[in-house]
């Protein structure tokens, strides 16, 4: 069920005005009851993952409660000698809980989303040997947000383990958190002490609610349905036929893609956050006006917030901190004296981040590559920083000053515009053959006008792009369009509602002749 379908208005509509009319104990269950529904609804019997991390967590979680509490109760009559070899055993029994839920809650990620991608790497290794493929492909169904959830799940078990959240007992509000339709398809990836309670609390109607919650639901489907969806249809049309443009149409599609997936991405998080508005509910940011950003850390900071964060908290500082790490970081700092010493155990675990950021986005090498890609860039950067100082002092380039920030944000966009090539092509192949098509062959090698995309897309695509540019402008610059169309007389904020109501009726990419957008992030 796609949050820009029909169904899905009448699903939200109906799910509201249950919420609101049941009493206030009782709202939580019309939430997980409607989670339920839109889940079965768009995976049927795949339901059944969701379930099985549900309970796995759920189970875990008590189990490291009672470890917890009987580590506790032992203590108190122990000696002072006999504490440390009680805490040591509940920590060995804790973190053999933590490896089991990781072990499931993994084991069934990689299960449906990669078992097919390793097996066909398996095969290949002994095809270089003999015809034999040991592993058989299978026709798996990837249940819907299992991606998302998983990490909610797993952080939610680590977070317990580390004694930031007690265990939940309630199973519901549990299974709610991890089932919140809102949030299901494309996160954000939620944190169960920012986000439990406020499902599990009864909400009343407000006005203010209501009113800001189709603000972003509207932002959000003009974003998706007249800018990403527009801008996909010559995205597709140049990638599906590679070999008839060179030059400065392929250059555009790379463009118009890295825009596309921005806009959809970021259009999706404002729908769900506007939908969970609605009931009193707000969700984490997950997108800051990243392409502002001065470097690509600042950028993966600004955009999909919520996976960064994630990948920070349960990978790079447990690697970080880990034991055979912090012996590197002893030897390298006896290696290399200096600034490289310093920098190279955060750099072996900042290197398990980008290949599990790569590996989460796809089964696929090309997804693996794209996170190295960016792991090159920053390791890179990390290490030259002080001859890039030295080289700034030498040339008189103040480092604060606007010339240099302009450089910097245009030099990330590039990266990112590289980053984007790789993501959208089909394989590596085609991404270094779409690379070498821009500068080999002519440079307007194909017409920018289609017959599913003629001038009149171009001008609504620019109109759009430049409208989503304006409104960063000024948000960078600490001014909240939602605040000045706000302070506007009643029938000026109106007009402005309509507009752009009307807008994504009269400019969205749907009806005859196409299929309904399918939300770019929801394949990963």
């Amino acid at each position: 069920m796609s949050y820009t379908a029909f169904p899905f208005l009448i699903f939200m509509i109906v799910t509201s005005l249950l919420y609101f009319l049941v009493p206030g104990r009782m709202r939580w269950c019309v939430l997980l009851t409607a989670s339920y529904v839109f889940y079965f609804l768009s995976s049927k019997l795949l339901i059944l993952s969701l379930l099985a991390t549900t309970v796995c967590v759920y189970l875990c979680g008590l189990a490291l409660g009672r470890i917890n509490a009987q580590f506790a109760l032992a203590k108190k009559t122990a000696a002072q000698e006999e504490k440390k070899i009680l805490r040591q055993r509940a920590v060995r029994r804790k973190k053999r809980v933590v490896l089991l839920a990781v072990l499931v809650n993994f084991g069934l990620l990689l299960f449906f989303k990669y078992f097919n991608f390793f097996g066909e790497t398996v095969n290949s290794a002994f095809g270089l040997f003999s015809d034999l493929s040991p592993v058989p492909h299978l026709n798996l169904l990837m249940p819907m947000g299992i991606s998302y959830y998983t990490l909610q799940a797993v952080g939610y078990v680590v977070d317990v383990y580390r004694g930031k959240e007690a265990p939940d007992r309630h199973f519901g509000r549990l299974a709610l958190f991890l089932a919140f339709f809102p949030q299901m398809v494309e996160g954000p990836i939620g944190r169960y002490g920012q986000l439990a309670r406020q499902l599990y609390e009864p909400h009343y109607a407000n006005v203010e609610n209501l009113v800001r919650g189709m603000e972003m639901i509207l932002w959000g489907l003009f974003k998706k349905m007249v800018v990403a969806d527009r801008a996909g249809i010559f995205v597709d049309a140049v990638f599906h036929e590679g070999a008839a443009y060179t030059g400065f149409p392929v250059m555009l599609a790379v463009l118009l893609y890295t825009v596309q997936i921005y806009a959809d991405f970021s259009g999706v998080m404002d729908i769900v956050s506007g939908v969970a508005r609605l009931f009193g509910i707000q969700l984490a940011q997950n997108f800051r006006r990243p392409f502002f950003s001065a470097s690509v850390q600042e950028f993966w900071r600004r955009w999909h917030i919520t996976l960064g964060a994630w990948l920070r908290d349960y990978v790079f500082y447990p690697v970080s901190l880990s034991k055979p790490v912090l012996a590197l970081g002893k030897a390298a700092k006896k290696r290399f004296k200096g600034h490289v010493g310093r920098q190279l155990p955060a750099l072996c675990a900042l290197f398990f981040v980008w290949f599990g950021n790569g590996l989460w986005h796809g089964a696929g090498w090309k997804y693996i590559v794209y996170g190295l890609y960016y792991y090159a860039i920053m390791a890179a950067g990390t290490l030259c920083e002080p001859l890039c100082v030295k080289a700034l002092h030498v040339l008189r380039i103040h480092r604060e000053g606007a010339p240099w920030h302009c450089f910097q944000v245009l030099r990330t966009c590039v990266f990112v515009y590289i980053g984007m090539l790789i993501f959208r092509a089909p394989s590596l192949g085609a991404a270094g053959a779409a690379l070498a098509a821009m500068f080999h062959g002519p440079f307007l090698g194909g017409s920018l006008v289609m017959p599913d995309f003629g001038a009149a897309d171009w001008v609504v695509l620019s109109a759009g792009v430049l409208l989503m540019l304006a409104v960063s402008i000024l948000q960078e610059r600490g001014v909240s369009v939602r605040v000045l169309v706000a302070q506007r007389s009643l029938p000026v904020r109106w007009s402005v509602y309509f507009a752009a109501l009307f807008a994504i009726i009269l400019f969205g990419v749907y009806g005859d002749g196409y299929q309904v957008g399918t939300f770019l992030y929801g394949q990963f």
